[in-house]
């Protein structure tokens, strides 16, 4: 069984910075995925970042040249730097862990909870 855990929202002034945490726990395998989505209220689910086992990244858009996504593979952590921060990255963050297979997804994701960020003055 996998578990993953998220930490480290808040709330945060415009400008402002925060740092999430995910820690996965259980049979993991080694070649995975793990990255950070985010659905605010009334909207869909989005990718914010996602980062391989070898260290591939990937960013919304939106994101870009703000967020840095990083990774701990001997602790199963992902890491998430919210810098530069504006209201509407206001939204519950989520976890995801996909294991991959020859580069492809195989199996169900695991999904943490979520935690929330608030950007507001």
């Amino acid at each position: 069984q996998v578990q993953v855990m998220e930490s480290g929202g808040g709330l945060v002034q415009p400008g402002g910075s925060l740092r999430l945490s995910c820690a996965a726990s259980g049979s993991i395998s080694r070649s995975n995925r793990m990255g950070w989505y985010r659905q605010a209220p009334g909207e869909q689910r989005e990718l914010v970042a996602d980062v391989t086992n070898d260290g591939n990244t990937n960013y919304a858009d939106s994101v870009k040249g703000r967020f840095t996504i990083s990774r701990d593979n001997a602790k199963n952590t992902v890491y998430l730097q919210m810098n530069s921060l504006k209201p509407e990255d206001t939204a519950v963050y989520y976890c995801k862990l996909e294991k991959l297979s020859f580069g492809r997804v195989t199996g169900f994701p695991y999904w943490g909870q979520g935690t929330q960020v608030t950007v507001s003055s």
